[in-house]
């Protein structure tokens, strides 16, 4: 359920994984992704089981209506009877509103100033980081009032594992020169994380990244290596109170 989780101040960091939940294949078992073709009550209920172990109530996860894009929300209350809007980063400085980022290869960005209280969380695919969804996040979060940003990057594809042709590559190295790479079998690759960091850091912004590749490793989704399958995600939640007297990140 829980892979991964960090504090730093009232800010918490976590990633889930795809064990303990109630989905069936091709989506088991903690498929958080209500888009993929799941049943609807398993959905629902591995978000339950996520709530109550994040300690808040179900409808405070927010998710976007992720779509590949460049714009990013900012939220002050669970979503409404509308459902999520199209969006592929949410921002807030509400205390205890968990947002989310699905991924299944996809980089999950966490981005907070905790001495501000400003909190955002970013899906930043290949067409994401191309479009420069980070440079939107960073201009939404400085709007709202943050000033000393730090980042947390989640578990994605490799290079290794994301061959693309080479105009592909080429496209993307043009935006980003750091996502220029090789795959495992000497073909043209994109490394979307080590471009989304060269993004982050382009705006001074210090990144922690979750190790982990999606394709190569059994515990997370991924849908280069599976095809149908279900979402995990990176979620970033701002407390009432510290939870931790550092100003840098404590892995838990």
């Amino acid at each position: 359920m829980i892979g991964w989780r960090a504090v730093c101040g009232r800010v918490e960091v976590v990633v889930t994984d795809r064990l303990g939940g109630v989905s069936l294949p091709p989506y088991g078992e903690f498929n958080l992704g209500d888009h993929v073709g799941d049943a609807p009550e398993a959905v629902a209920t591995n978000r339950a089981r996520l709530a109550e172990a994040l300690q808040v109530a179900p409808e405070r996860l927010v998710f976007a209506d992720q779509v590949h894009g460049r714009t990013v929300l900012p939220v002050d209350r669970p979503w409404g009877p509308d459902g999520p809007m199209a969006a592929d980063g949410l921002v807030t400085g509400v205390t205890d509103l968990v947002l989310g980022a699905l991924v299944a290869d996809c980089v999950p960005v966490l981005l907070a100033d905790p001495h501000s209280g400003i909190i955002g969380a970013v899906h930043a695919g290949r067409p994401g980081m191309v479009a420069r969804i980070v440079d939107a996040a960073v201009e939404a979060l400085t709007s709202a009032g943050a000033e000393s940003i730090q980042a947390v990057i989640g578990p994605s594809v490799c290079a290794r594992c994301y061959e693309v042709p080479a105009a592909m590559r080429a496209d993307a190295a043009a935006v980003t020169p750091a996502a220029w790479a090789v795959s495992a079998a000497g073909t043209p690759a994109v490394d979307v994380a080590a471009g989304v960091s060269a993004q982050l850091a382009q705006h001074g912004i210090p990144v922690m990244r979750v190790p982990g590749c999606t394709r190569e490793s059994p515990r997370l989704y991924s849908f280069r290596r599976d095809g149908r399958t279900g979402r995990f995600a990176g979620l970033i939640r701002l407390h009432r109170m510290p939870v931790a007297d550092s100003a840098t990140w404590q892995v838990r």
